[in-house]
């Protein structure tokens, strides 16, 4: 099944709505078998600021209906959310 990479950057100041919504987010994630891998990106002072995902989505629609069903999304926690096709080459 084709990889995408989910880049998502959180609005400024948006800490508060991504801790309100992280549990939700986190069950979302891990009960999805799409997810390979993820994370938050964190600032200079070490606070989360985005997220990074590698998920397994049939086509491009499916990654984009993935990311849009995803709380924090929901939520309005993202500045932007990019979504590239991915070839997995080492790991």
């Amino acid at each position: 099944m084709p990889l995408f990479v989910l880049i998502c950057r959180d609005k400024p100041g948006a800490l508060a709505v991504r801790q309100a919504n992280r549990e939700a987010h986190l069950t979302y994630a891990q009960g999805s078998c799409a997810v390979v891998l993820g994370g938050p990106f964190l600032d200079e002072g070490g606070a989360m600021c985005g997220s990074m995902l590698v998920i397994e989505a049939e086509d491009r629609a499916a990654a984009e209906s993935w990311a849009a069903g995803d709380p924090y999304n929901k939520a309005g926690l993202f500045e932007s959310v990019r979504i590239d096709a991915w070839k997995r080459v080492i790991g």
